[in-house]
């Protein structure tokens, strides 16, 4: 599995208008299902006049994928699946892409409403940033003093950033390190016979 993925660096918007509709959308990183529901609060509140408030968002990776979609009263996948589909199209995670319709008093028809949504959801994207992050993990390192120079010549090879250390009659070191590296580092510290290697 990767230790990579594909989100968004900022809060961006975008704005679709057919037939006298209008289509406002927002998109955002999320990390968790509980800042997905404050957001979405936020925007029914800020737009309360709005006919609908469609969205789709996804979280975590892979197999382990999460996602939702709604179509907040419009026809049946003609909102929520179109915003979710360009989501997915920018291979991306942890997003939460909002479209705001203000109905213009012209039916656009399904179709017509799966483009709109389309549209407005890649413009909120297009206009923000999209960022790589890598997936870290932390380890912490237990030893006498005598085995840091073996501690710390492992801690340069794989690159790791410490996050805090004490060094009192035992050292202690607490690092962070990619998540594809866990495995073989861990095993690398645990070959120190003095070390002990939580993570």
């Amino acid at each position: 599995m990767k230790d990579t993925f594909l989100t968004l660096g900022e809060e961006s918007t975008g704005i679709y208008k057919e037939k006298g509709s209008r289509f406002l959308s927002f998109a955002s990183r999320v990390d968790e299902e509980a800042t997905v529901q404050e957001k979405l609060g936020a925007f029914k509140r800020t737009y309360h006049d709005a006919r609908h408030h469609c969205y789709a968002y996804v979280l975590g990776r892979d197999d382990l994928q999460h996602y939702r979609t709604s179509d907040d009263g419009e026809p049946h996948h003609s909102a929520g699946d179109p915003i979710l589909g360009q989501i997915r199209s920018f291979g991306l995670t942890n997003v939460l892409v909002v479209v705001v319709r203000y109905f213009g008093g012209t039916k656009l028809g399904v179709g017509g409403l799966v483009q709109a949504y389309k549209t407005a959801a890649a413009e909120a994207i297009l206009a923000n940033k999209i960022v790589e992050e890598t997936i870290m993990q932390e380890i912490t390192l237990n030893f006498p003093y005598p085995a840091m120079n073996e501690v710390m010549k492992l801690i340069n090879v794989n690159g790791m950033k410490i996050l805090s250390q004490a060094y009192d009659h035992q050292c202690r070191i607490k690092l962070q390190c990619r998540e594809m590296l866990l495995e073989k580092a861990t095993e690398q510290f645990r070959a120190i016979p003095s070390v002990e290697c939580l993570t």
